[in-house]
């Protein structure tokens, strides 16, 4: 008996060790470099098609967004914000498969965003920069893939 518990013991940690191997499975690094070269204007460091990590930089209001298959989690690193989520978009159109854009939305929840804040928006719900304070508002985006 202890002999087939020691083998079945080394079989999963060889199995364990194996799948940090499997591509995809990869320890990945972002250098602060190439993060403040993100906010500098906004843009995409990672897309794992799974889930992203977007440095997002603003400086004025933006459309309305609806992602139909992704949860984004905003982390605020500087500035401050208003955004409302929720509610209905007003003149929304089509941009891209499974993503709407607005002019802006009638009703919702508004939210002030300062830095520190999480807000988590899931899929399919209106979001909006109604207003953004004292001309500029740095977060992060983690874009997860939770729609089919």
């Amino acid at each position: 008996m202890r002999f087939l518990l020691s083998a079945a013991t080394l079989c999963a940690a060889a199995f364990l060790l194996s799948a940090a191997d499997t591509p995809g499975k990869e320890v990945i690094f972002i250098g602060s470099q190439q993060v403040n070269a993100g906010f500098a204007k906004g843009g995409t460091l990672l897309n794992k098609g799974a889930y992203q990590i977007l440095t997002s930089h603003r400086v004025q209001p933006g459309e309305v967004e609806v992602h139909n298959l992704d949860t984004d989690i905003m982390y605020v690193i500087e500035g401050s914000a208003t955004i409302v989520t929720g509610g209905t978009v007003v003149d929304g159109r089509t941009t891209a498969p499974n993503e709407i854009r607005g002019k802006s939305i009638n009703g919702g929840q508004t939210h002030h965003l300062t830095k520190g804040d999480i807000l988590v928006v899931p899929e399919g719900v209106p979001h909006w920069y109604k207003q953004i304070d004292n001309k500029l508002v740095n977060y992060y985006v983690v874009k997860v893939r939770t729609g089919k």
